[in-house]
C-alpha cells in the first residue's frame, strides 16, 4: 500500500518506521521542513514543502499531529483529497472531525507512549481503529493486524474514554515519579533506589485491579505518618508537592475508608 503522512513527530516518527517495512511511505509533510526530511530519510520516503505537493492517489493518508492542529490540516487537505481514506491518530478527537469534510474518513489511534529515544514493541501496543464505512473498516484492520496483535474496533466516545485514563496512568504517573525525584533530588538520595519499588507497583497494577493492590500510609489511615511528610514538605518550602500530596491522600482516603 502507498502510505503518506502528515506530521513528523513522536507518533509519526514511530509509525512510518513501522508501516515502511511492508508498505511503501511515499510523501511526509510537516510545517517544519528539517523534520520532515529527518523522517522522510528514515523509511525511503520524499519530503514535501506544503500540502499541495502530497500525492492525491496514496490509498491511505495518516494525520500524525498535534490534537489542536488537525482542525486546520483538515480543512487544508480538503481542498485536495477527495477519494482518499484519511485518518488520524488522535485518542481524544472524534471522527466527526473528518467525517464532515471526507467521506472516507477514519481514525488509527495507538495507545502508547512515544520518545524518540526508545523503540516501541508494536505487536503488543493495542490499536484503536475506526471509519465512516465498512469497506474502509476493512482496510484499516488489515493495516493494524499487521502491525499488532491488539487491534480494536472501538467509537470515538469510548476512545476518549481511553485517552483520559490513559492520561491518569501514564501522564500523572510519571509526574509522581519527578516529584519523588524532587524530593530525592533535594536530600542527595539517588532517585534510582526507587526503581524496583516503581516496577513492582507497575507489575501488580497490571496482575489485579489496581484497588486491591493499594498500599501506604492513605490506605492505612496512618494519620502520624501523613502530617509527618506534611511538615517535611511544609520545612521543605514546597507547597506544590504538599498540595497534590494532600489531594491524592486525601482521594485514597475516600476511596478506601468511606
Amino acid at each position: 500500500m502507498r502510505i503518506s503522512l502528515i506530521g513528523a513527530g513522536r507518533v509519526a516518527t514511530h509509525l512510518a518506521k513501522a508501516l515502511s517495512v511492508q508498505h511503501q511511505i511515499l510523501h511526509i509533510y510537516s510545517p517544519t521542513f528539517a523534520n520532515a526530511q529527518t523522517l522522510a530519510e528514515q523509511v525511503q520516503a520524499q519530503a514535501v514543502r506544503s500540502m499541495d505537493q502530497l500525492d492525491t492517489s496514496v490509498e491511505l493518508l495518516i494525520i500524525a499531529i498535534s490534537d489542536q492542529a488537525i482542525e486546520s490540516c483538515v480543512l487544508e487537505l480538503a481542498e485536495y483529497f477527495k477519494e482518499t481514506l484519511i485518518v488520524h491518530t488522535s485518542g481524544s478527537t472524534h471522527i466527526e472531525r473528518l467525517t464532515q469534510h471526507y467521506a472516507r474518513a477514519g481514525v488509527f489511534y495507538p495507545l502508547q507512549t512515544f520518545s524518540l529515544q526508545r523503540e516501541i514493541d508494536w505487536t503488543q501496543t493495542p490499536l484503536f481503529i475506526e471509519t465512516a464505512c465498512s469497506e474502509d473498516l476493512h482496510i484499516l484492520d488489515r493495516v493494524a493486524q499487521a502491525l499488532s496483535q491488539r487491534v480494536y474496533h472501538y467509537d470515538s466516545k469510548q476512545r476518549l474514554s481511553l485517552h483520559l485514563a490513559a492520561v491518569f496512568a501514564c501522564n500523572f504517573s510519571n509526574y509522581c515519579y519527578d516529584m519523588a525525584a524532587q524530593v530525592l533530588d533535594a536530600a542527595q538520595v539517588d532517585f534510582s533506589l526507587l526503581h524496583p519499588l516503581m516496577l513492582e507497583t507497575a507489575a501488580k497494577a497490571t496482575q489485579n485491579p489496581p484497588v486491591h493492590v493499594q498500599t501506604g500510609p492513605a490506605m492505612r489511615a496512618d494519620e502520624n505518618i501523613l502530617n509527618l511528610h506534611q511538615q517535611m514538605l511544609v520545612a521543605a518550602e514546597r507547597p506544590d508537592l504538599q498540595q497534590v500530596y494532600q489531594l491524592l491522600s486525601d482521594g485514597i482516603l475516600k476511596r478506601h475508608h468511606e
